[in-house]
């Protein structure tokens, strides 16, 4: 298979596990670009990209804009904050004005869920959905699926655990989605409020004890309490919640095998993990940075390979 299923990149639950197979090979070739001397290809030379955030983004916008710098496209950036949008204009007013500038593909992140999907419904472009709302951030999950790959050989029969808070998560759901497909075991963890009532319909185990979930995994993705999501306190205190759910270098010391550590970031340092954890050879968090820029640069040419013919 040398193209993808799909033209748009909406989410992890659209694509088939040879769409994923396929931006794997593809990254595997982009990584080996991005460690030469000279990084850069002139693979999209000829397509024009529209990174649009309509919520606040440091590292996948960055990691996008690295991308697609590396492929050598044409970058427009957009920041909802300071933009139209904030007088009122609507989304594909918004994007078509975009568009009128022959922009080929659009990369977006939007606080709600869905406005990936309905944005391909009514527009003429490519859409990589950068995260929308607590819905999914595919190429997240793929990074994550691809890091697991680099570090333990395949992701198949893998015993994954996200820890953490899944309601407001959409890396999580991504990554559900993502790991399944490909064979792997998961189960989550975390306080019971912030684990969704549905959870178990994805195929997925509740463990509400962290060492039990630990002992049982070979990799843990520790994911941040999501704040800036809640209106109402979803547990007593932060220090409760680590002292539940956080992981630090005696627990792992204690587990009778070793297992990986993962975390999409940002990190709270002292929350989910401690630093002798996140900053530990266990970890593969730098690893993920690095692979996503490899990742989001596979699934940009593999779409812009589709606008093309």
């Amino acid at each position: 298979m040398s193209e993808l299923s799909v033209n748009h990149l909406l989410g992890i639950k659209y694509l088939k596990e040879q769409d994923i197979n396929l931006i794997f090979e593809t990254a595997d070739h982009f990584k080996e670009v991005i460690n030469r001397p000279i990084k850069k290809v002139p693979s999209l030379r000829d397509i024009t990209i529209a990174n649009l955030f309509f919520e606040n983004s440091t590292r996948t916008r960055l990691s996008f804009e690295l991308a697609e710098k590396r492929l050598s496209a044409d970058v427009i950036n957009f920041s909802a904050a300071s933009s139209s949008v904030k007088k009122g204009e609507t989304l594909i007013d918004t994007v078509n004005n975009i568009l009128s500038m022959k922009v080929d593909m659009v990369v977006m992140r939007h606080p709600n869920p869905g406005a990936g999907v309905f944005l391909s419904k009514h527009v003429n472009a490519s859409i990589v959905n950068a995260g929308d709302g607590a819905h999914e951030h595919p190429t997240q999950a793929l990074l994550d699926s691809y890091s697991i790959r680099e570090r333990l050989g395949e992701v198949k029969g893998k015993k994954v655990v996200i820890v953490g808070d899944i309601l407001h998560s959409r890396v999580a759901l991504s990554n559900i989605f993502a790991l399944k497909l490909q064979g792997a075991e998961v189960k989550v963890c975390g306080p019971k409020t912030l684990i969704p009532k549905y959870i178990e319909k994805l195929g997925v185990q509740v463990e509400t004890n962290l060492k039990k979930a630990l002992n049982w995994c070979d990799i843990a993705n520790m994911l941040r309490v999501q704040n800036e999501r809640m209106e109402i306190s979803y547990f007593p205190s932060t220090r409760e919640y680590t002292q539940q759910f956080g992981v630090n270098k005696e627990i792992l010391n204690s587990l009778d095998k070793e297992i990986v550590i993962m975390h999409p970031g940002p990190i709270n340092r002292g929350v989910e993990i401690t630093s002798d954890v996140a900053d530990s050879d266990q970890a593969i968090i730098l690893d993920q940075v690095q692979n996503g820029v490899a990742v989001r640069m596979a699934v940009i040419y593999l779409l812009a390979s589709k606008i093309k013919q």
